[in-house]
């Protein structure tokens, strides 16, 4: 049974998603309305309509301004469409921006209980796996952004976290265990450490069973107080040998969400988006919510 989130954690503001028209952002809609009336809050539709790749001076057409504009209401009614669809009664709205869709997208969440973006398309011309819009927003949006590339088939009834002992892995638990409460799925927190390599001094060695015990410790003692303010939400404690993307990723298979931080300085470090949190969001097999602290 899934209850709506604690006004707390993220009170009334909307829930911002991206659309440019992809099956990605369409299925980016279907999660943000979901969310939405989870919280519950409204649901806000946006799509920046970039001019700036067709703004040729020496071919200038003066009624591809029209034709943009109007390609853009196609998009943001198709994308409310769906959303109706997926949650009726839903309060939906849609806005044009005009812009550049990473900047624009990174103040729309500003002010956002979180933005949610499709993993494709975005910025005028289809990327690689993941597209540069979504990967700079995930990078230096305020707030959670969550990124989509598909959805679940059946939900699995479990939200996944990365832990870390940094104070930046703290808005990343609270979003989590938010999450797992308000869908009433289990939490497995996932922290994953590596033994250190010196390169110079090949005969240190180590004592695996005392470096298990302290790692569980420090998960344990980032976990304690969350478990007595989520008494009703299930936690896993996962500590893993291994490189922190290979563990998250692979506890990613059939989970309904994966909440990693930025600028962590343990298990899931990042330097803007570094690369721990680029090879998760490339590789993991369900929506991933990146989450820096809201200004």
């Amino acid at each position: 049974m899934e209850e709506a989130i604690g006004r707390d954690a993220r009170d009334a503001r909307d829930v911002v998603v991206g659309v440019d028209g992809s099956p990605a952002s369409l299925a980016a809609v279907r999660w943000a309305a979901d969310d939405a009336a989870r919280i519950p809050a409204p649901l806000r539709i946006v799509h920046v309509l970039d001019r700036h790749p067709y703004q040729i001076a020496k071919f200038p057409d003066p009624e591809l301004g029209d034709q943009l504009a109007r390609s853009a209401a196609r998009i943001l009614e198709t994308a409310k469409r769906e959303a109706e669809d997926r949650r009726p009664g839903l309060e939906i709205t849609t806005q044009m921006i005009e812009g550049r869709p990473a900047e624009m997208l990174r103040e729309q969440a500003a002010g956002a209980a979180e933005l949610v973006v499709g993993t494709r398309g975005m910025g005028g011309f289809a990327g690689a796996v993941m597209g540069s819009v979504s990967m700079t927003v995930a990078g230096h949006a305020p707030g959670p952004v969550i990124v989509i590339r598909s959805l679940p088939e059946v939900p699995s009834g479990e939200i996944v976290v990365g832990v870390d002992d940094s104070s930046a892995c703290e808005p990343a638990i609270a979003y989590a265990f938010e999450q797992a409460r308000a869908r009433g799925a289990g939490l497995r927190a996932v922290h994953a450490w590596q033994v250190p390599v010196h390169a110079y001094a090949p005969e240190i060695t180590y004592e695996m069973d005392e470096i298990r015990t302290a790692q569980h410790a420090v998960i344990a003692g980032v976990l304690d107080s969350w478990r007595e303010r989520y008494p009703d939400v299930k936690v896993t404690d996962d500590v893993r040998c291994g490189h922190p993307v290979e563990a998250l990723v692979d506890a990613s298979q059939g989970a309904d969400l994966l909440v990693i931080g930025c600028h962590g300085r343990g298990a899931i470090s990042s330097i803007l988006l570094g690369s721990v949190s680029r090879g998760i969001l490339h590789h993991a097999a369900c929506p991933v919510a990146v989450v820096r602290p809201s200004v």
